[in-house]
């Protein structure tokens, strides 16, 4: 045997065949007697139970589910995602609206809040196209409200719910109002 595994236990007529052997024999000078044979093998001792782990304190859970991979930011009239007919559909305002939302007259808290909670509404109750009306604004150029409601489109959680947003035919109010596509719930 090599020494590395494990030796087995002698049979008592090998033991008596060893005995014999071993009373023939003296020790050199200087030599210990190991031992007579007598000996039967001990299991390995039980190895000594491992320290615990340090303590790691428990996850907390997060208030609002991180999605897998970030999502893109949306651009008026880009719909990654969508088919080319329903892209073209949704810009043309050939889609039944869903769902329609006034934000004239409201202040951005009041309009942010209220648009976070209209996107949610129409997620949770299966509806497709939304028409977000903005307004154009008092002064030239772009209104607060029209400049913004693309940019909350594109936080949490209104960006998780929508594929695409497209400025609105003039039947629905041109560059005052929003087509929003909201996502189907899987």
């Amino acid at each position: 045997m090599s020494g590395r595994g494990r030796r087995r236990i002698l049979t008592p007529d090998e033991v008596r065949i060893w005995r014999a052997v071993a009373d023939t024999v003296t020790p050199l000078p200087g030599r210990a007697v190991e031992g007579t044979g007598d000996e039967v093998e001990t299991p390995p001792a039980e190895p000594a139970p491992a320290p615990p782990p340090p303590a790691i304190p428990p996850a907390r859970p997060s208030k609002t589910p991180m999605p897998a991979r970030p999502l893109p930011d949306l651009r008026s009239g880009v719909t990654p995602g969508l088919d080319k007919r329903s892209s073209e559909r949704m810009k043309r305002g050939e889609m039944e609206i869903d769902g329609r939302l006034d934000l004239h007259g409201m202040t951005q808290d009041v309009a942010h809040a209220a648009l976070v909670g209209f996107v949610s509404r129409a997620y949770d109750g299966g509806r497709r196209c939304l028409l977000v009306i903005t307004g154009k604004g008092y002064r030239e150029g772009t209104g607060v409200l029209r400049a913004n409601v693309p940019r909350w489109l594109n936080q949490s959680p209104c960006r998780e719910r929508i594929l695409g947003f497209s400025t609105a035919r003039p039947q629905h109010g041109g560059e005052g109002a929003l087509y929003v596509l909201i996502k189907r719930r899987r």
